[in-house]
C-alpha cells in the first residue's frame, strides 16, 4: 500500500511537469503571436499611411491638371481673340483696297521684329507722305516673331494692316560660324512676300525695315518705277537705296542709274519675279539688273539690329536723304531701258578724262570735268576706293553700285569719278579708248 502511493506521488509530479512545460511552451508561443501581430499591425498602419499620402498626392495632382486645363483653355481663347483680331484687321485693309476702282500700285510692308521705338520711327515718316496716295501703295506690317510692344503698336495705327509671322522651326546654317538671325529674316522676307503677292494678291511690293524714313518723294519715285519694272524685264527690282549716297558723294537728285549690284533697303519686286525667286528663295539675278538713285530715298538709322551695326558710323549714318520733291510723272525715264543705258552711260564714261598712277585724288582735284579711273583687280580697286572714301566692300564678284563693273560717285559736288573695271569698257561697247 504505501509503494503504491509512492508510485501515484512519482506519477503525480510528472503530471504536474508536463503541465508546467506545457503552459510555458505555450506563453511562449504566444508572445510570438503577439510579437507578429504587432509587427503585421505596425506594418498595415504603414501601408494606410503610405495610401493617405498617394491619395493626397493623385487629389493634388487632379487639381493641378484641372488649374492647367483652364489655363490651357484661356491661352486658347486668348489666340482665337489675337487671330480673329489680326484677320479682321486684314480683311478691313483688303475691303478698303477693294473698294477703289484703280488697282493699287505696290503693297508697302515693313518688316519688324523686336524694336517699337524703330517701328514707330519709321510708320511716323511714312504716314507723313502717305495720305494723298493712300489707295496707291496700301501698307502692311509684317512682325517676326510675338514682341508684345512692337504688335501693340503696329495695332495701334488705323491706316495699316498687321500680319505676325511666328516660326518655330529650327534653323540650320550652311556654313559654320554665319548668324542665324539673317536665316531667320530670310524665312520672314519669303513669308511676307507669299502673303501679299499669293493671298491679298498684289502686282508688286515695296520692302522697308523697320528702322527707315523715307523721302517726300518717295511713292512717285515707286510709281515712276513700276511702269519700268512693267515696260522692261531686264529690270529685276527697283530700289531706293545708293551704297555710296553719302552726302559729299551726290548731288543730282533727278539721276537714276541701272546696277548689277542688289542694293537693297528699300526696294520694290514684281509679282513674276517672286513666282521664280520663292520656291528655293535664292537670289538669282539672270544677267537682270536694278534701277537706283543717285540720291537716296530711304535713310537706315538703325544703328543697332541684326547687322551689329556693321558700317553705321562710316557708311549708314552720312547718307544724305532726297529733300527735294522731283516730279517723277513728267520725267522721261526711257533713258533706263536697256538697250538706252548702255549707250547712255557708255557715253558719260568715254567722255571723261583718264587718270593714272598714284596720287589719284589730287589728280582728281585738278580737273575740272568728269574723270575715268581703271582698276586692275578687287585689291586694286579697294586701294582705290579706300583713297576716295567710298564703300570698298565686293560681293559676288563686283563691287557695290557697280555696273558693267563700273562704279560712279561725285567728288567735290559736281563731277563723277568713273571707276572703271578691266572688261568694263568692252563691255559697254566703248572701244579705242585706254
Amino acid at each position: 500500500m504505501a509503494r503504491w502511493s509512492c508510485d501515484f506521488r512519482y506519477l503525480l509530479i510528472l503530471v504536474v511537469i508536463g503541465f508546467i512545460y506545457t503552459q510555458m511552451k505555450l506563453f511562449a508561443t504566444q508572445s510570438e503571436y503577439a510579437e507578429a501581430l504587432e509587427t503585421a499591425v505596425e506594418a498595415e498602419n504603414h501601408c494606410r499611411n503610405q495610401m493617405r499620402l498617394l491619395i493626397d498626392q493623385i487629389s493634388m495632382n487632379q487639381e493641378n491638371i484641372v488649374v492647367l486645363e483652364e489655363k490651357v483653355k484661356r491661352q486658347e481663347q486668348e489666340c482665337e481673340h489675337l487671330r480673329a483680331l489680326v484677320q479682321d484687321l486684314e480683311k478691313k485693309g483688303v475691303r478698303s483696297l477693294t473698294r477703289e476702282e484703280q488697282a493699287p500700285v505696290a503693297a508697302v510692308v515693313i518688316m519688324a521684329c523686336n524694336r517699337a521705338d524703330y517701328l514707330e520711327r519709321t510708320i511716323k515718316s511714312i504716314l507723313k507722305y502717305h495720305s494723298l496716295v493712300a489707295s496707291k501703295f496700301p501698307i502692311f506690317v509684317s512682325q517676326d516673331g510675338s514682341n508684345s510692344d512692337v504688335r501693340a503698336k503696329a495695332l495701334s495705327y488705323d491706316q495699316l494692316t498687321y500680319m505676325q509671322h511666328l516660326d518655330y522651326e529650327p534653323v540650320r546654317t550652311e556654313r559654320p560660324g554665319e548668324l542665324i538671325a539673317y536665316y531667320k529674316i530670310a524665312r520672314h522676307y519669303k513669308w511676307a512676300m507669299d502673303q501679299l503677292f499669293y493671298k491679298h494678291k498684289f502686282n508688286r511690293v515695296i520692302i522697308l525695315e523697320d528702322d527707315m524714313e523715307i523721302a517726300p518723294d518717295f511713292f512717285d519715285y515707286f510709281e515712276a518705277g513700276a511702269g519700268l519694272l512693267d515696260k522692261d524685264k531686264s529690270i529685276m527690282a527697283i530700289s531706293s537705296w545708293n551704297d555710296n549716297g553719302q552726302k559729299q558723294f551726290v548731288h543730282d537728285p533727278y539721276m537714276l542709274y541701272r546696277s548689277d549690284f542688289f542694293p537693297g533697303l528699300g526696294w520694290m519686286l514684281a509679282k513674276p519675279t517672286w513666282d521664280e525667286l520663292s520656291p528655293k528663295l535664292q537670289e538669282n539675278h539672270k544677267g537682270r539688273q536694278f534701277i537706283r538713285p543717285e540720291v537716296c530715298r530711304t535713310y537706315n538709322f538703325g544703328e543697332h539690329g541684326s547687322s551689329l551695326g556693321q558700317f553705321f558710323q562710316q557708311y549708314l549714318k552720312p547718307i544724305k536723304l532726297n529733300d527735294v520733291k522731283v516730279d517723277w510723272k513728267s520725267m522721261n525715264l526711257s533713258y533706263l531701258m536697256e538697250d538706252k543705258f548702255v549707250k547712255h552711260f557708255a557715253d558719260m564714261v568715254k567722255n571723261a578724262k583718264p587718270l593714272y598712277g598714284s596720287d589719284l585724288v589730287l589728280k582728281t582735284n585738278n580737273v575740272d570735268g568728269d574723270v575715268r579711273i581703271k582698276y586692275k583687280d578687287q585689291s586694286h580697286f579697294e586701294n582705290i576706293a579706300q583713297q576716295f572714301g567710298i564703300f570698298e566692300e565686293w560681293k559676288d564678284g563686283i563691287p557695290r553700285t557697280a555696273y558693267k563693273g563700273v562704279v560712279v560717285f561725285r567728288h567735290q559736288t559736281l563731277k563723277r569719278v568713273f571707276l572703271v573695271g578691266p572688261d568694263s569698257l568692252h563691255q559697254l561697247g566703248i572701244q579705242n579708248v585706254v
